[in-house]
């Protein structure tokens, strides 16, 4: 199925992020000729700035709120295949920054959407969302493609209103012809390589390079844990099978299985054990900013239409993820991206 990808032309926007970072060499160990369009990395220390994959790609900083400059960009290259991550990914950002949040996630997907209507060359184009994109009662419900969109706070709100427009671009012009759109949503992706602020891993592992108690918000709130793998092996094999068939242009859920769908406590001492130390303290009653405690996705659709399952047990999650921030340091980075992608690959063609 991958080798789809072989000489194909893929544009990533958020190539510099962590999700984007992995996604391009992934692609780019499969063939492909990647064009990356994204701000700068945040973090000297992001996985984009270590691996050093910048210098396999066509690396553009622009923003995507001009989409004016992203146009030239596309209208240049000419990319075949579209995988839109660029966003504001964060929740808490999104209270200090909401109209931000709401340029970059809505008007910015907006934009992607119209230099996809318009470009001549691409034709297939994944719209990365979140889980967080569903009205959540915060109950145990597992939401499925056809739940209403919602969101509380900016970010999640955004990322509603994201996936409305792209719903509305497919129903407006891509019902017919070779232009194909689809959605994904992915639940609480981890891996290595993310210093993104107010995440759970950065959190974890900033405290323990720095001996220092580990500051845990909502210890008992429920997330689907998942590697960064998982959910971009689902968004690698829907494009394909995109190009191959009309059928797949809607919205999908990516999320881990039910043993990986656990509390933000489990995720922590699991982490602590293999990292081989740490301590932790609950900062909750100092937050004052809202946070769903409970939140699953219903992956039965993936599984059945798309032939996708999650790989990686939770124990796998964890262990692929801090023998990143274990190595980073001492061993050459772009070897152990692609080792654990390899890796992965294996377990995509065994289980």
């Amino acid at each position: 199925m991958l080798e789809f990808y072989k000489n194909k032309k893929v544009l990533i926007t958020g190539h510099t992020g962590f999700k984007g970072s992995w996604l391009s060499i992934w692609l780019n160990m499969l063939g492909a000729e990647v064009i990356g369009v994204a701000l700068d990395p945040i973090n000297k220390k992001d996985n984009y700035v270590l691996s050093g994959i910048s210098s396999s790609i066509k690396d553009y900083r622009e923003d995507i709120r001009k989409p004016d400059s992203v146009k030239e960009i596309v209208f240049k290259e000419k990319p075949e295949i579209l995988f839109h991550l660029a966003a504001q990914p964060i929740v808490l950002d999104s209270y200090k920054k909401p109209v931000y949040t709401y340029e970059t996630n809505v008007m910015g997907t907006v934009n992607m959407l119209e230099t996809f209507r318009l470009s001549d060359s691409l034709k297939i184009g994944v719209f990365i969302t979140t889980d967080k994109c569903y009205e959540n009662i915060e109950k145990n419900y597992s939401y499925k493609e056809t739940d209403p969109m919602g969101g509380y706070d900016p970010y999640s709100s955004s990322k509603g209103a994201a996936e409305l427009a792209i719903s509305s671009y497919r129903n407006s012009y891509f019902t017919e012809g070779d232009k194909k759109i689809a959605s994904a949503r992915a639940g609480n992706v981890i891996g290595g390589g993310d210093w993104s602020p107010y995440r759970l891993i950065v959190d974890i592992i900033s405290a323990l390079e720095s001996n220092t108690k580990i500051k845990i918000r909502n210890p008992q709130a429920v997330r689907p844990w998942q590697h960064v793998l998982e959910p971009l092996g689902g968004y690698l094999i829907l494009a394909a099978k995109m190009h191959m068939e009309q059928q797949y242009d809607e919205a999908w859920n990516f999320g881990p299985e039910t043993e990986n769908i656990v509390t933000v406590k489990q995720l922590l001492e699991e982490v602590i054990k293999y990292y081989g130390k740490g301590t932790w303290i609950d900062v909750s009653e100092k937050e004052k900013l809202h946070e769903a405690t409970l939140l699953s996705l219903d992956i039965t659709k993936a599984k059945n239409k798309l032939n996708w399952q999650p790989k990686l047990s939770f124990r796998e999650t964890v262990q692929y993820t801090v023998d990143w921030y274990k190595k980073y340091k001492t061993e050459n980075v772009m070897d152990l991206c692609t080792n654990q992608i390899k890796q992965y690959m294996k377990n995509m063609e065994h289980r």
